[in-house]
This record gives C-alpha cells, sequence and structure tokens, in this order.
C-alpha cells in the first residue's frame, strides 16, 4: 500500500462551501471577501493554488515546491458561483469533490439550513473551466459500516457517473466524514484511483489518505501561515531521514524561515 515515507506532498487546504451570507455561521462556510484574501495571500507569497491532478504530477502542470492543493469537498454549488470566479483571478486549478449520487440536491448531512449542490449541468461547467472533478462517494454517508456490496458502489459507481459527467478521467476520492479503516483504503486502491483524500492523519496516511488542513472563514493569512508551519512539523517527526527533507521543503514553498 502507498505511503510517503519517501515523498512529502505539499500542504493541501480543505474547503467546503464558499458564501456571500454574512449570516452564515456554519463551520464549513468561509465568506467570499476572507476566501479572495486567502487567495491573493498565496499568490503575493509565490505560492499557487493547484488540483490535486496538478500537485501530484498528474495533470498539464509540473509539480514543484511552490504550490498548495486546493481541494473543496462535498460538492456545494456556491463553488460555481463564488469560489470559480476567485480561482480564474487569480490563475489558480483546484479539485472539486463532487457527492454523485445527490447532484442537484442538498447537503441533507449538514446541519439545517441544507445548502445546494452542484447541478449536472455545474458540474460540466466547472469541470470545462479546468477544476479537476473527484468522487466523495454517491450519497455521502461513512463507508465504514457498508457491506462490501454497498461501499463498492460508493467508490466504482461515483466515479463512473462522474467521468461520464465531466468527460475527465476521474482519478482522485475523498472519504465522506473523512472515515475510513484498512478495508475501505483497499477497496479505494482496487477501485484504481491514483490518490484518496482524508482529513487529518491515520495510520493509513499515504497516497490513499492523505492529511489536509482545515480552512474555516476565522483563517486570516497569519492564521493559515501557522497551520502550513505545523503541516511540516508533523512531517519532522516522522524520522531523522524526514526532518531535513521537510525543512528545505518547507523553505522552497515560503513556509518556513
Amino acid at each position: 500500500m502507498a505511503t510517503l515515507t519517501d515523498e512529502i506532498v505539499p500542504p493541501v487546504l480543505m474547503y467546503h462551501s464558499v458564501t456571500a451570507d454574512q449570516d452564515d455561521m456554519s463551520p464549513w462556510a468561509v465568506h467570499i471577501r476572507r476566501f479572495e484574501q486567502q487567495m491573493q495571500w498565496l499568490r503575493l507569497r509565490g505560492i499557487r493554488g493547484a488540483s490535486m491532478r496538478d500537485l501530484l504530477g498528474g495533470g498539464h502542470a509540473e509539480p514543484g515546491p511552490r504550490l498548495v492543493g486546493l481541494t473543496f469537498d462535498d460538492g456545494y454549488a456556491d463553488f460555481a458561483e463564488y469560489a470559480l470566479p476567485v480561482l480564474q483571478r487569480h490563475g489558480f486549478t483546484a479539485t472539486a469533490f463532487v457527492v454523485a449520487g445527490r447532484l442537484g440536491e442538498e447537503s441533507v448531512w449538514t446541519e439545517p439550513p441544507h445548502k445546494p449542490l452542484l447541478s449536472t449541468d455545474q458540474v460540466r461547467l466547472v469541470a470545462e473551466a479546468g477544476v479537476e472533478i473527484g468522487s466523495h462517494g454517491l450519497r455521502h454517508v461513512s463507508l465504514v459500516p457498508l457491506t462490501d456490496a454497498k461501499l463498492a458502489e460508493e467508490v466504482v459507481s461515483s466515479r463512473r457517473i462522474l467521468q461520464e459527467i465531466s468527460g475527465q478521467q476521474v482519478s482522485g476520492f475523498c472519504y465522506p466524514h473523512g472515515h475510513h479503516d484498512a478495508r475501505v483504503v483497499r477497496c479505494a486502491q482496487a477501485a484504481g484511483y491514483d490518490y484518496v483524500c482524508a482529513v487529518g492523519y491515520s495510520p493509513f496516511t499515504g497516497t490513499l489518505a492523505l492529511p489536509r488542513i482545515y480552512v474555516g472563514n476565522g483563517d486570516t493569512p497569519a492564521r493559515l501561515w501557522a497551520k502550513a508551519l505545523q503541516y511540516w512539523l508533523r512531517w519532522e517527526y516522522r524520522g531523522p531521514g524526514q526532518r531535513a527533507l521537510a525543512r528545505a521543503s518547507a523553505r522552497r514553498a515560503g513556509l518556513a524561515p
């Protein structure tokens, strides 16, 4: 099973909803003005926001130390309305992890009020704009308790649906709720995904369970800086051989002195 013990992946930021609603207090929502501020901070530091495909070297852009991954979970409709124009202004790409079986519906797994999700037409629109489409399963349910048949349906069928809609080779998956165990990881591997995003670290951390940095509305540029430093410091404690590599990679990325 693939791991990251021989390679350090640049930080991957985990977004969900980007909103213009000042009253939206959801921990998963980032106001459009804050999002613009965050993207501008990255660009001014010479760091380019990239899709996972580009970050890992599987797309048209070469991987490099001055990239940071931008991921958007759940496929909210506000991604097309608010996030995408900001990304385009800054010349960034991103990965949208879409719930294939709930296109055009609402985020029934969140606390009310539920938010609208990308429609089939909107998925095509953002894909044509250069956004990488990844799978977030069929229904946004925890995969761990599912039967083998239901698990395969979530992981495999969702990919087929999104490939047909987007016209892309869907190479990435994201565990709903971040939940995964050995069986779920093996299923994602057997399905042929090039990478899978998780949330935090786990015994399965690697290309099939990539850790990410949660981003919220309270994350000023200074807080993003601190979170990125914490990411690199985690690698320092994976062993002596990783310590110098982590520090050098962070320095090249402009995320450490």
